[in-house]
C-alpha cells in the first residue's frame, strides 16, 4: 500500500514561508493498492497537485472517498484535471444524510457565479455513492467507514489490504475529556468505539488541528488535540501515527514542537508508537503480504442511504424552556417530527406513548433525571423502547463516576452545554442513521486475525 500526502493543512489552504515543510495544501492523499487500485482521500487543494501528476498515466480509474463536504475537503474537487477527460472513470463516496444528494453539493460550489465548469460538463464518467457506517470492497482493499464527531455528518475510512491497515480519520473531536487513570482508556463508549476503528493500524492518518492549551477555547469545533489523539492511537495499538488537518495559523516550527510533546507522551506510556507530521509532498510505503487475512471484518454493507426526516420522531426532555426552544429550531429546520417534556416522568410517559426514534434529554430533570429516565426505558416491556437511541444534554461538569453510571443504565451518549445547532445537529443526525440502517450503538467492527483486544492486553 503506497501513501502520499498532497494535502495536509485544515480549515484554510496556507501558502507561505512559513509552511514549506508541511505543506499549506488541505486535505487530500493518494492511496495505491498493490493490485493497482487508486484511492483518494478528500478532495481539497491538494488534488490540483494530485491531478496534474495523474496527466500522465491516463485513460484512469479511480476511487475519491470524501470524509465531508465543508469546503477545505471539496474545493479541490473542480481542480481536479481527471475528472475533465473523456475515457476516465471515477466513483466518489461521501457520507449521505439530509444534505441533499452529493453530487448537488458538489454542483453548488461548480455554479457559474464561482465556476466557469459546470459539473455536468465534467468529461469523465464519473458514478455518486451515499455513504452510512459499514464495510464495502474497493479493489483489493475492504473499506470499513465509521461517523466521527464534526459539526458535519462526516466519515472516517479504514483501510485493510493484504495485512495491512491504514486509518484516515479528519474531522473529529473526541466526545468527553474522560480517560480512566488506570486504563488510558477513554471513559465515553462511543470514544472507546474510535479506540477499536484505529485499533492496531500500521497507520492512522488523525486530526490533530489544536494542542490541549488551544482546546479549551475550541470546544465544539470538532477537531482532536494533538495530545489526545497520540493518546488514543497509544489505547489502540497503532504502529504509526501522522498528525495531520495542520492548523492554518500553526508555522512549522511550531509544529515541530507539537510533535515532540506528542513523542514524550508514547514515550510516557512505554509505547513504540511512532509519531510525526504529515507533509505535503511524503510518501510512505506500507507492506501488503498477499494471502493473510483482514484486521477488520465486515459488520454490515455501508450501503447507500437516504435519511427520510418525516419517519424521524425526536422527544427533547429539559426543564429549561429555553433549551427546548434552541434544540427544537436546530431539528426542526431538518424535518423531524419534534416532541418536548419539561421532566423525565413526562417524557417516560411520552416515550411510552409515541415510540419515538431518539431521545435529547437533560442529565438534570425534576422527577425522573435523564439517567433514571433512560434506566426505565430500558427495563421496558417495549423492545423499541430499550433499544431507542438516548443522547443525554448537560451543564454541569462531570465526574468519572457520572459517565460510568451513564453507561451502565444504557445511555447512548451524552453532550455538554454549550453546543451550536450544528453539533446537535450533527449528531443526531448520526444517531438516526445509525439506527435506519440496522446499526445499535453497540455495533463495532471485530477483529479477525487472532489479535488481543485494543488497549487491554
Amino acid at each position: 500500500m503506497h501513501i502520499r500526502f498532497w494535502g495536509t493543512r485544515g480549515s484554510l489552504a496556507k501558502p507561505g514561508t512559513t509552511t514549506l515543510r508541511y505543506g499549506g495544501n488541505t486535505s487530500c492523499v493518494e492511496v495505491r493498492l498493490n493490485d493497482g487500485t487508486l484511492l483518494v482521500l478528500d478532495c481539497g487543494t491538494g488534488a490540483h497537485g494530485l491531478g496534474q501528476a495523474l496527466l500522465a498515466e491516463l485513460p484512469l480509474r479511480g476511487h475519491v472517498l470524501i470524509s465531508h463536504t465543508h469546503w477545505d475537503h471539496i474545493q479541490g474537487f473542480p481542480f481536479f484535471a481527471p475528472l475533465f477527460i473523456p475515457g476516465n472513470e471515477w466513483d466518489v463516496y461521501a457520507p449521505g444524510g439530509l444534505s441533499g444528494r452529493l453530487e448537488d453539493t458538489l454542483a453548488g460550489q461548480m455554479e457559474y457565479a464561482y465556476f466557469p465548469v459546470t459539473l455536468a460538463e465534467l468529461g469523465a464518467e464519473i458514478r455518486y455513492h451515499a455513504l452510512s457506517e459499514g464495510s464495502f470492497d474497493i479493489g483489493g482493499a475492504r473499506v470499513t467507514a465509521r461517523y466521527l464527531n464534526h459539526p458535519a455528518p462526516t466519515l472516517g475510512y479504514r483501510l485493510a489490504a493484504g495485512g495491512t491497515v491504514f486509518v484516515y480519520a479528519t474531522d473529529h473531536e473526541p466526545h468527553s475529556r474522560h480517560m480512566d487513570e488506570r486504563t488510558h482508556l477513554p471513559m465515553h463508549e462511543e470514544d472507546r468505539r474510535h479506540v477499536e476503528f484505529l485499533s492496531r493500524a500500521d497507520l492512522v492518518l488523525h486530526d490533530a488541528q489544536y494542542t490541549m492549551d488551544e482546546y479549551a477555547k475550541k470546544v465544539g469545533w470538532g477537531h482532536t488535540p494533538a495530545e489526545r489523539a497520540t493518546e488514543l492511537a497509544v489505547a489502540a495499538g497503532v504502529k504509526r501515527l501522522a498528525l495531520f488537518h495542520h492548523d492554518p495559523l500553526r508555522a512549522d516550527d511550531a509544529l515541530d514542537e507539537v510533535v515532540a510533546k506528542c513523542r514524550e507522551i508514547a514515550v510516557a506510556r512505554q509505547s513504540a508508537l511512532e509519531v510525526f507530521a504529515a507533509a505535503e509532498g511524503e510518501s510512505l510505503q506500507l507492506q501488503e503480504t498477499t494471502g493473510q487475512g483482514l484486521r477488520h471484518a465486515p459488520e454490515r454493507a455501508a450501503a447507500p442511504v437516504a435519511l427520510k426526516p418525516a419517519e424521524a420522531t425526536v422527544l427533547i426532555a429539559d426543564d429549561e424552556a429555553w433549551a427546548i426552544r434552541v434544540i427544537s429550531a436546530a431539528l426542526r429546520s431538518d424535518g423531524y417530527r419534534i416532541l418536548t417534556a419539561d421532566d423525565g416522568e413526562a417524557a417516560l410517559e411520552i416515550a411510552r406513548a409515541e415510540r419515538p426514534t431518539l431521545i435529547l434529554s437533560d442529565w438534570e430533570m425534576p422527577r425522573r433525571s435523564g439517567v433514571e429516565l433512560c434506566r426505565a426505558l430500558r427495563a421496558s416491556q417495549d423492545p423499541a423502547l430499550r433499544a431507542v437511541p438516548v443522547v443525554l444534554v448537560t451543564a454541569k461538569r462531570l465526574e468519572p463516576a457520572d459517565v460510568t453510571t451513564a453507561f451502565e443504565a444504557g445511555v447512548t451518549d451524552y453532550m455538554t452545554k454549550p453546543f451550536t445547532p450544528q453539533n446537535i445537529r450533527s449528531r443526531v443526525q448520526a444517531w438516526l442513521l445509525r439506527t435506519q440502517a440496522g446499526a445499535g450503538p453497540a455495533d463495532a467492527p471485530a477483529d479477525t486475525d487472532g489479535g488481543s483486544e485494543a488497549g487491554r492486553s
